[in-house]
């Protein structure tokens, strides 16, 4: 092995300097900042450094991450004393059940009777499970669930409900 670098040594240090090159070339492109685009400045146009200030604590607010919150308002009065177990529906674990109760959805028949639009408006409130009212048909589920069919949804859906 020796004898294998004492002959080609000169092989291995040219190898290590483009090697050395090499990535010193990805390190420094990756660092560059490239300017697009002709924002002005304030300070571009000779003003003093107290203007520019004034002109960032005057500026507008950056927009939030959702301009128009959807307020969070019951889905549809309940009957007094209807409140179901909503984990019997497929994909409404315990976590979506209490958010659902939070927004005042508490029975089979409230979710049965959602048109697009509230199936919608509810969905929209659901942060991370955006989609699962449709995806899992929570409101054929709820059909079932609300009128007492336990054979009707295990045909559907399967076991469980």
């Amino acid at each position: 092995m020796s004898q294998l670098l004492a002959d080609n040594w000169i092989l291995l240090v040219i190898a290590l300097i483009v090697g050395l090159v090499v990535a010193w070339y990805l390190f420094r492109s990756n660092r560059r900042t490239h300017v697009t685009g002709a924002s002005r400045d304030v300070l571009d146009d000779g003003a003093e450094r107290a203007q520019r200030n004034s002109a960032l604590v005057d500026a507008p607010p950056a927009a939030s991450k959702d301009p128009s919150p959807v307020p969070r308002q019951p889905a549809a009065v309940a009957p007094a004393g209807a409140d179901d177990d909503l984990t019997r529906i497929k994909g409404v674990g315990p976590k979506l059940a209490a958010t659902l109760h939070e927004l005042g959805v508490t029975s089979f028949t409230q979710i049965a009777a959602w048109d697009d639009a509230e199936i919608e408006r509810v969905d929209a409130q659901l942060g991370r499970f955006q989609g699962r009212i449709r995806r899992d048909d929570w409101t054929g589920q709820a059909r079932f669930l609300a009128e007492g069919d336990s054979a009707g949804f295990k045909h559907k859906y399967g076991a469980g409900g």
